[in-house]
């Protein structure tokens, strides 16, 4: 399953996030979702998540998964899928963090957002939400760095 996720990794890898437009754009310059290869990477997630294959614990608003924690083989990012509807818990991003975002119904917005390649910035908190419809996101967090805040 790992390999699903490799060209959103090598997209992901050395781009500087503390700069969220400028790191879409270099993103999207790398991997763009409306390309043939983001589509197609688009369309194997939405199986994924079909088959139970991810997003298997937690409840809606939000059901999650980690597939992978940040290791040489992920290039240093751990990997989490969340199917979302709503709001998330608040957390901390401390080096940043590289979002895939997939419209599943409706015309869903995260945090603002449409489908597509969304970043926060080190060191930016917020609560995740998705409003509008449902969207399947990949989270890329260099080096696993995420902090629950409780709030």
């Amino acid at each position: 399953m790992l390999d699903t996720f490799q060209p959103l990794l090598a997209a992901a890898d050395g781009v500087d996030l503390s700069d969220p437009s400028a790191a879409v754009a270099a993103l999207t310059a790398r991997l763009d979702p409306r390309g043939q290869a983001g589509r197609r990477i688009s369309a194997e997630l939405k199986a994924l998540l079909a088959d139970g294959k991810i997003c298997d614990k937690g409840a809606p608003p939000v059901r999650y998964s980690r597939v992978a924690k940040a290791i040489e083989a992920t290039r240093h990012f751990s990997i989490d899928t969340v199917h979302m509807d709503g709001p998330g818990p608040h957390h901390v991003h401390p080096l940043g963090e590289a979002n895939w975002c997939i419209a599943l119904d409706g015309d869903p917005r995260f945090d603002g957002q449409p489908e597509g390649w969304v970043v926060m910035p080190p060191g930016s908190g917020h609560v995740p939400t998705v409003s509008g419809g449902t969207m399947l996101i990949v989270y890329l967090l260099p080096q696993g760095q995420i902090q629950f805040t409780g709030r």
